[in-house]
């Protein structure tokens, strides 16, 4: 593993940790709190709304903003797979059962 590899494996994991901590936060005190007391419906819409915002900056030729857009993205994700009770963990171990099948198959064999 790279150093570059570790430092992003080390920055998802706390910042993962901090969304745990952030569960029992006052929702008046913190945006990740008051995420999580919306609901799961309403953190998806907020993943949905900054999926979109990446895809505008992509279109717009605008790296700076895609990245941003993107940590903005994962972080949203991020809080959605904790207040599912799942976490990046759980996304790696199906990227790794995927790793070496052609997308096509891997498609045509999911569920519908």
């Amino acid at each position: 593993m790279t150093d570059k590899q570790n430092s992003i494996g080390d920055t998802l994991t706390r910042l993962e940790e901090l969304l745990e901590e952030r569960k029992d936060a006052s929702p008046d005190e913190s945006y990740v709190a008051r995420l999580y007391h919306k609901g799961a419906k309403k953190i998806a819409q907020k993943v949905g709304e900054e999926a979109v915002e990446a895809a505008m900056a992509t279109a717009a030729g605008d790296d700076r903003e895609l990245v941003s857009e993107s940590a903005d993205l994962l972080f949203h994700l991020m809080v959605l797979l904790s207040a599912k009770g799942l976490s990046l963990s759980d996304v790696t171990e199906e990227l790794a059962r995927r790793e070496g099948l052609s997308g096509l198959t891997e498609k045509a064999n999911r569920k519908t």
